[in-house]
């Protein structure tokens, strides 16, 4: 009878953390379905407009930056307020934006929807990853908790580009029109989203699923050389990532694809994506508790340089099969990043420094992001892919370095 009490309560305890996870998983999953949708058909859409790869290359750079670089901001704010709700509504409800792409032609308000969507995920990130971290830890494993997170984002990501391929396929076209209708439908799983926010905000305050966060205070711990050396590896494993937005581009510019299986092949990479998530999550966990060290797990990332040299050879080509494979490597690369670079700050920084450790990683990440994509897109625009896989060598090559270096701290802060 005692035995069965015990069970009963090791139960309670970790129903409410999972039951926080898979929520959040729902959001994100809704979350992806509208922006990870736009940003499959965005590229075909401005090429129909007439917008050559450079300007396309620079807006998308630009966003990126700017969604990674104000959660400096974002984090530090909700570090110290508390009010991680509120960031959280904020940035869920600027997606809204959009929707709203689906009634202008015009480049320059279409320019300002672009960024200010990125912005949005600036301020609602940095505050969901510190609730998710927070309690997960020392429960289910920070890396099972993300990897599930990014599985659900994903199967948003996947479901998000088939609305457009839906429409495409039902009208029989792919014109202007069509996308327009393609971007105003994404208002459906907007209010569902809004809703899941809405519900998950009263039943985790009702049931205190996360009291402790409350009492936290911010402090002014500093950031080890893990964590700076960490940050240079994943700076320069991004800076020579290809961008969809170049791929898309190349693929519509050169006729290799239509319109509807574009999109469909950014869907399958988003599967990918969330099944690498997954299984990176579990190996994540399990080289910690292989190594006995918070920081193992960061050994996961070592392949991560070798793959993303792959790309530029594989989606930049003009075999359809060689670029299929190239996105099913860009799926695994996203899944791993997106997984390992949560879960890492989780465990390098300390929690009342976490908010402003997600906001310091992830101007870096933006930071890349922007350069990556500003120089393919310019490079593309000349006509000189050999630019673009020089830069994709040499980034990733840097990235090893950096890797030997955080390999290294790894070991001797575990020899301490």
């Amino acid at each position: 009878m005692e035995k069965n009490t015990t069970v009963n309560k090791k139960s309670s305890r970790f129903t409410p953390v999972v039951t926080v996870i898979i929520i959040f998983g729902i959001i994100s999953l809704l979350g992806d379905m509208v922006y990870e949708a736009a940003r499959g058909a965005n590229s075909q859409y401005f090429n129909l407009l007439n917008i050559n790869a450079a300007q396309v290359g620079l807006v998308f750079g630009i966003g990126e930056f700017l969604g990674y670089m104000l959660r400096l901001f974002s984090g530090i704010i909700s570090d110290k307020s508390g009010k991680y709700w509120l960031f959280i509504f904020i940035g869920y409800g600027m997606l809204i934006v959009i929707p709203l792409m689906g009634f202008t032609k015009n480049w320059n308000i279409l320019v300002v929807l672009i960024l200010l969507e990125r912005i949005g995920k600036s301020l609602r990130s940095p505050a969901k990853d510190t609730i998710v971290s927070g309690v997960a830890e020392n429960q289910v494993g920070i890396g099972f908790a993300f990897g599930l997170q990014e599985a659900l984002d994903q199967i948003g990501a996947f479901l998000g580009p088939l609305i457009f391929t839906l429409v495409f396929y039902l009208a029989g076209k792919d014109g202007i029109s069509f996308y327009q209708l393609g971007y105003k439908v994404l208002v459906i799983p907007f209010i569902l989203l809004m809703f899941f926010v809405t519900f998950a905000y009263r039943k985790i305050e009702r049931e205190h699923l996360v009291p402790s966060l409350d009492a936290k205070e911010f402090q002014n711990e500093k950031l080890g050389p893990t964590f700076w050396a960490y940050t240079a590896f994943t700076f320069f494993c991004t800076l020579g990532f290809v961008n969809f937005s170049t791929v898309g581009f190349h693929l519509k510019a050169n006729n290799l694809m239509s319109d509807g299986n574009i999109t469909l092949l950014y869907a399958i990479a988003m599967i990918v994506d969330a099944l690498t998530a997954l299984i990176v999550g579990r190996a994540y966990d399990s080289q910690k508790k292989k190594t006995g060290r918070k920081t193992g797990g960061l050994l996961v990332l070592a392949l991560i340089p070798f793959i993303t040299f792959l790309l530029p050879f594989l989606t930049l080509s003009y075999s359809t099969t060689l670029i299929i494979a190239g996105m099913v490597i860009f799926g695994i690369v996203m899944g791993t990043h997106e997984t390992i670079m949560r879960s890492a700050i989780a465990d390098i920084a300390p929690f009342h420094k976490r908010g402003t450790s997600y906001g310091v990683f992830n101007t870096g990440y933006g930071l890349a992001l922007l350069g990556g994509s500003s120089l393919m897109g310019w490079f593309y625009n000349l006509d000189k892919i050999g630019l673009i896989i020089g830069l994709t060598c040499l980034s990733e090559f840097i990235a090893i370095l950096f890797y030997v270096k955080m390999n290294h701290l790894v070991k001797a802060s575990a020899n301490k």
